[in-house]
């Protein structure tokens, strides 16, 4: 079932220091006044943080999935994805690492413990 934006925003605000921005009719996801996640207007595609350096090769991987950024964010570290191609561990998995390339390495360290921790007592309940 592909994701949606509602499940964008679950994810993006359930991380620490994450607000929501709409700018110019696209909702944004920052740390501070860093973008590190947006939505297209029509809400089919998740621009995110991704290292510059790496994103050809996403894209060339698996190009009816992943887009290169329009012309003006190439100067950025940035990507797209097409939000009906990817599940909702693939989305959570996108935005946490790009989440990550904003926050303090402090903050990302203590978010991943807690996951951690979590994952841990869920299995033991299993």
């Amino acid at each position: 079932m592909p994701v949606t934006a509602e499940d964008v925003r679950s994810i993006a605000l359930s991380l620490p220091r994450t607000t929501e921005h709409l700018v110019r009719d696209r909702i944004k996801f920052r740390i501070r006044s860093i973008v590190y996640a947006s939505l297209s207007a029509d809400e089919t595609l998740l621009g995110f943080g991704y290292p510059k350096e790496e994103r050809a090769a996403l894209v060339a991987a698996e190009p009816d999935k992943f887009l290169m950024p329009v012309p003006s964010d190439e100067r950025y570290n940035w990507v797209r994805v097409r939000l009906a191609a990817i599940d909702r561990a693939e989305l959570r998995e996108l935005v946490v690492d790009a989440w990550r390339m904003c926050v303090p390495k402090k903050v990302a360290l203590e978010y991943l413990t807690r996951l951690d921790v979590r994952h841990a007592e869920d299995t033991d309940a299993d």
